[in-house]
């Protein structure tokens, strides 16, 4: 499949002119014109690089990409390791940010809502269409310690859990993958039982308490594994690709 092609077909699924981001969406870094084998994974990490390097790949596609808002300009140092490595093999990088994360059925907030079986009921930021940030519940109400397990098993991650004051049981839910605890304000005050995503902040823990709601924190890396999974086999089922899903741990 020649490059262009790929990447319509990409910006076709992901429609990224319909949210302003933090980085460029799609091709990041040129390489072959051909692709055949493609690479996905979270973060275009040195460590996939090297993988896709070993595994004669013509493509990388992550979620965390290159050239973030207020990143330094100049490339060197792990930057020019990245970027160097890349054009020396040919390889093409592409990351879809948050394109991925709203994606209606192969975004992150999608899948995450599909591996804990959680009906989604709507956007958390209401009346945006491209809510980053989604509401749902559960199919019968559950306490905290229980929900934690279910996300604990899930992800195989450890679940940092603070409950709300009066550690009420759970049925309704909001989430928003990665970095997403500030979003744990909007979801209390419209009387979510409790919120989850990948980071907490110092502050997140008082929000929890004085504004009676649980949190629910299972790591940036771990809760945005699947949007990316999930479109790499998307590309290979409807495509023919040849893609392979690399899992990077990172504790974070």
């Amino acid at each position: 499949m020649h490059r262009q092609q790929f990447e319509k077909i990409l910006t076709d699924i992901l429609q990224p002119e319909r949210i302003k981001d933090f980085c460029p969406n799609g091709l990041q870094v040129q390489g072959s014109d051909t692709i055949n084998k493609v690479l996905t994974g979270v973060t275009a990490s040195y460590a996939l690089l090297d993988l896709a390097i070993k595994k004669g790949a013509d493509a990388i596609l992550v979620h965390h990409g290159y050239f973030w808002k207020n990143e330094a300009y100049p490339i060197v140092g792990m930057k020019h390791k990245r970027i160097k490595a890349l054009l020396e093999n040919d390889i093409n990088l592409f990351a879809y940010h948050l394109p991925l994360d709203i994606h209606e059925t192969l975004g992150n907030n999608a899948q995450l809502a599909k591996l804990l079986d959680i009906d989604i009921t709507g956007p958390l930021e209401q009346g945006n269409p491209v809510s980053v940030s989604l509401t749902g519940e559960l199919a019968a109400a559950v306490d905290g310690e229980t929900l934690a397990t279910r996300i604990q098993e899930s992800l195989n991650r450890e679940v940092l859990h603070i409950p709300g004051s009066t550690n009420r049981a759970i049925k309704t839910v909001a989430w928003c993958t990665g970095g997403g605890q500030g979003y744990i304000d909007l979801a209390a005050e419209q009387g979510i039982d409790a919120f989850i995503t990948g980071e907490a902040s110092e502050q997140t823990t008082h929000v929890a308490r004085e504004m009676d709601i649980h949190f629910f924190a299972a790591g940036h890396h771990a809760t945005e594994r699947y949007g990316i999974k999930a479109l790499g086999e998307y590309l290979a089922r409807e495509h023919g690709l040849d893609v392979e899903f690399v899992d990077i741990d990172n504790p974070v």
